[in-house]
């Protein structure tokens, strides 16, 4: 369940989710995700950052496979894009739209896919 309010980080592509779009990729994802998540998500994915302690909900384990298999990649993106609240998920992760472009996303989509086991 508190998987679903990550995305985080969240995010490779579907058709659904727009033509403006192209596949991710992972490793350009790393980097953003490396400089803008791991402070709640952690390293790893596992929702262990240095910040995750003081949230509630906490973030998800993004390298559970199973949790992570039950979220589309729109959804993915989509929380990255607009924030959880967007998702009715945590309010405290922000929206990216404004920082990162659609294919940032769908790289960093591209890499939190790449966690799960």
């Amino acid at each position: 369940m508190r998987m679903r309010t990550l995305l985080l980080l969240s995010l490779i592509l579907v058709p659904g989710l727009g033509s403006a779009q192209t596949k991710g990729d992972p490793k350009a994802g790393k980097a953003k995700y490396d400089a803008n998540c791991v402070g709640c998500h952690g390293a790893a994915g596992k929702g262990d950052g240095a910040a995750a302690a003081a949230l509630n909900p906490k973030p998800g384990d993004m390298t559970d496979g199973k949790a992570m298999k039950a979220l589309s990649d729109k959804y993915l993106f989509d929380i990255i894009k607009d924030g959880g609240a967007s998702q009715k998920k945590s309010p405290i992760m922000p929206a990216s739209a404004k920082k990162f472009s659609d294919q940032e996303i769908s790289d960093m989509v591209a890499y939190i896919r790449s966690l799960a086991k």
